[in-house]
């Protein structure tokens, strides 16, 4: 009591600084209310978080469509089925693909081979005689012809030993015609049996041994007009020179191997490539049936082509490191597009035959080999292992797998498994018939076999309209049937509403109340076996789609 009567008869601070001296417990006061203030409003929220999960779990275990009805004393089980899943939810689920049909088309039989552009006629730009390099008469890169004069070797050393020659010639050619002289005066007195033999046949000799030095000499002067030649360097083909090795005022060696540069031929121009050795005797009855087998350069892509040529030739030699066979293909070339020593891809086409077909973009590789996914009537997908064959850049031949006609995936495979809901892009929207959460019931406004899950006056039931379990005393019945107006997922508007129940048909009553089911509404109902009262069009609420201007009983529509 004492206690009591002190603290009611204590003085109140009338300032801060005070009552934080006088009364601490005073000033602690508020940063108590302030945390039980925090604790509260963080265990609202984390409640509201917890209800907030807890009703997207029941909402995903429960459908939109499928209304759980109120509770009823004692009524029996509704009419109904069990969930399933309706045209609406699939047309949802779809993945819309590209498609194709396979059909039966000609594809040429190629061979497809890495290859080598190679020249024709390849010539190093070399020197047969030795001497200072005076002029040079080209330009790097350019187009020349044969005969066409490139490169000046300083002459005059050539010319002095030509002169040299023939003054060497002009002697020894006097001395013979001097001893032919003798030999006949020679000839003429042994015939008078004048002179011995012996000088005679010595002057024949003599001649003989001078006409042999007119020879060589005769030999000297050719070489030395030749060298005097050689001091020009010309083409010798026609064709592309390349970049000079060497500059004017060297001094440049016959029998050089780098040369002064290096001139190609490009047109016509060559491809070597390689044949498997298993394709040789389809190669060689081919060129037997057209000894002009058609081949095409492509690039290294393989997606554009170069230049088109005919095929020459194989080897005759089978390579045994590698199992293949060298050939050569030649192609005109005329606007240069095939450069010397460059990699291009080679398709070599042998005949022409009839297949089946479908687009490269159907063919996926798994673990089992190819495969395509088959399109059924039904819009779902079937993945059937096929075997390919022959295949150009928009066509696979397929030797087993499929028929003609039959639809296959070309686009969206990557998202597809067997058994997929898919549509074409062809496709229109249609409206899907029934609740996406019920199974249709055996007739429109007929009840539906068996019990629903719920005790209570409500059940899930099917599409279409069915009858209430038990209804009493005025209570809406319990029962369902899915609503019978669906909404397409996408669409935003209501499609056709079941047909409604007779309403001359009531009811079946029963003790107790039930509650109301279905995916589609409550369906009004009276205890005592009368109809209920007809739905007018401005009663219905928003989101409901009317069957038809008046909603009759026992008919309901889903949003």
């Amino acid at each position: 009591m004492d206690h009591n009567s002190n603290n009611s008869t204590r003085p109140t601070p009338t300032s801060g600084a005070a009552d934080a001296g006088l009364n601490p417990g005073a000033a602690a006061a508020p940063k108590r209310r302030s945390r039980w203030l925090g604790s509260t409003i963080a265990i609202v929220l984390v409640a509201g978080l917890a209800g907030g999960a807890w009703y997207l779990v029941q909402s995903k275990k429960n459908p939109s469509g499928m209304a759980a009805g109120a509770p009823g004393m004692g009524g029996p089980p509704g009419a109904g089925g069990p969930p399933g899943m309706g045209p609406g939810a699939m047309r949802a689920m779809a993945v819309t693909v590209g498609s194709a049909a396979a059909k039966r088309q000609t594809l040429p039989v190629t061979l497809t081979a890495m290859g080598t552009v190679v020249p024709t006629t390849t010539v190093t730009l070399t020197t047969q005689v030795s001497g200072i390099l005076r002029d040079v008469l080209f330009t790097e890169g350019q187009m020349v012809k044969k005969g066409q004069k490139l490169a000046q070797i300083d002459p005059r050393p050539f010319e002095q030993a030509l002169q040299q020659a023939k003054g060497q010639l002009a002697r020894d050619q006097a001395q013979l015609d001097a001893a032919r002289v003798t030999l006949k005066r020679y000839q003429t007195l042994w015939d008078q049996d004048s002179i011995a033999r012996q000088d005679l046949d010595t002057q024949a000799a003599l001649a003989k041994q001078l006409e042999g030095t007119v020879l060589t000499d005769q030999a000297q002067v050719q070489t030395a007009q030749l060298n005097l030649g050689y001091a020009s360097i010309t083409s010798p083909i026609d064709g592309r020179i390349g970049l000079r090795t060497m500059d004017p005022g060297n001094y440049i060696s016959a029998g050089g191997t780098t040369g002064i540069a290096v001139i190609t031929k490009i047109a016509p121009i060559d491809v070597s490539f390689t044949v498997p050795q298993d394709h040789i005797p389809s190669v060689l009855g081919a060129q037997k049936a057209d000894a002009r087998l058609p081949v095409a350069a492509l690039d290294r892509a393989g997606n554009k082509t170069l230049a088109q040529g005919v095929f020459l030739t194989l080897d005759n030699l089978v390579d045994t490191a590698t199992g293949t066979v060298k050939a050569k293909a030649r192609f005109d070339n005329s606007d240069g597009s095939l450069f010397p020593n460059q990699f291009v891809n080679t398709r070599l086409t042998l005949k022409d035959e009839s297949a089946l077909v479908v687009p490269v973009t159907a063919i996926r590789t798994g673990g089992n080999g190819d495969f395509v996914y088959v399109i059924n009537a039904d819009r779902t997908v079937t993945q059937r292992t096929v075997i390919r064959g022959m295949s150009t850049v928009e066509w696979v031949a397929i030797n087993t797998g499929l028929k003609e006609g039959e639809l296959v995936v070309t686009e969206g495979a990557d998202r597809l498994k067997d058994g997929a809901v898919v549509a074409l892009q062809g496709d229109t929207p249609t409206q899907a018939h029934g609740a996406s959460s019920g199974r249709r019931g055996p007739r429109e406004g007929g009840p539906r076999e068996g019990g629903g899950r719920r005790g209570n006056g409500e059940g899930r039931g099917a599409n279409g309209a069915a009858p209430g379990g038990a209804a009493g005393n005025g209570a809406p019945a319990g029962g369902g049937g899915g609503g019978g107006a669906a909404v397409e997922p996408n669409a935003g508007q209501p499609s056709a509403a079941a047909p409604a129940v007779n309403p001359d048909q009531p009811a079946a009553g029963a003790s107790g109340s039930g509650g109301s089911g279905g995916s589609g509404g409550a369906t009004p109902a009276t205890g005592s076996g009368q109809t209920a009262p007809a739905i007018k069009p401005e009663e219905v609420p928003k989101g409901m789609a009317p069957a038809a201007s008046t909603v009759q009983p026992a008919q309901r529509a889903n949003p």
